[in-house]
């Protein structure tokens, strides 16, 4: 079995040494996330610490260990991966859909880890119609070459907007006029007996945490898909699935 979380990615997705690095955030690269050694003191190394002042991408500080298990050549203690899509800002979407009659239908992942949950998901919303999926800046799927090989190139199709702050998208999101479901084993009501066809934000969390309490307060109202056997939940992106479509089959009902 492929263990796809260890999975190195190939170089092309990748820009390592410090002038590189700096050379491809001045060019607005779009940059998935950045790994720098933990213990960078440089004369060059403080030029590109100023170049990630203020740039919206996850920054981690790893030993130089992981940085040699990811490529040998000479990185200098810095590695950044490239996004193969542009990320767009949910600000910007929202009122493109209203000028164009649209009814909203926004996906946001909550803590959605996995590469392969995420590219299934997008594959669904692109299938359904989503109009975007809404991800955090930080504690959600990297959006590499394996996520959209597993959406079916989706990703590269539906519009990704990646959110500094989850609790600001949903209240932007909210003051837009746009219904937010939560998906929650705590949910008194079952997904079926919620109207979904007004436009709406579908919250999906976790599959160990669920959506985070934060959001939740945020949300108009929570769903739950019925459990019948002995497993008390659903993969993330089976139960995403059922509660697209549920939209789907009420708006096409209409």
């Amino acid at each position: 079995m492929i263990n796809y979380k260890n999975k190195q990615r190939p170089e092309k997705d990748m820009i390592f040494g410090i002038r590189a690095v700096i050379e491809a955030i001045q060019a607005s690269k779009e940059i998935d996330k950045i790994l720098l050694r933990r213990d960078m003191t440089s004369e060059l190394s403080r030029e590109l610490f100023a170049a990630l002042n203020g740039l919206e991408v996850p920054v981690q500080k790893v030993p130089l260990e992981k940085l040699n298990r990811i490529t040998m050549k000479n990185h200098q203690g810095v590695i950044a991966f490239i996004s193969p899509v542009t990320y767009q800002r949910i600000e910007d979407i929202i009122p493109t859909l209203y000028e164009e009659g649209k009814m909203p239908f926004i996906v946001v992942l909550d803590g959605v880890t996995d590469v392969r949950n995420f590219g299934a998901i997008a594959r669904t919303c692109e299938c359904a119609g989503v109009d975007a999926i809404v991800v955090p800046l930080k504690g959600g799927a990297a959006l590499n070459g394996d996520a959209v090989k597993t959406s079916a190139g989706a990703l590269l199709k539906i519009p990704v907007c990646r959110e500094h702050n989850l609790v600001n998208a949903l209240k932007y999101i909210a003051s837009s006029g746009i219904k937010i479901l939560a998906a929650s084993e705590k949910a008194s009501e079952n997904y079926n007996k919620v109207s979904m066809t007004e436009p709406i934000a579908l919250v999906m969390g976790s599959e160990d945490e669920g959506v985070a309490p934060e959001h939740l307060r945020l949300c108009d109202e929570m769903v739950k898909i019925p459990m019948l056997g002995t497993i008390d939940s659903l993969n993330v992106s089976v139960a995403a699935g059922v509660l697209i479509y549920e939209a789907v089959r009420q708006r096409l009902a209409e």
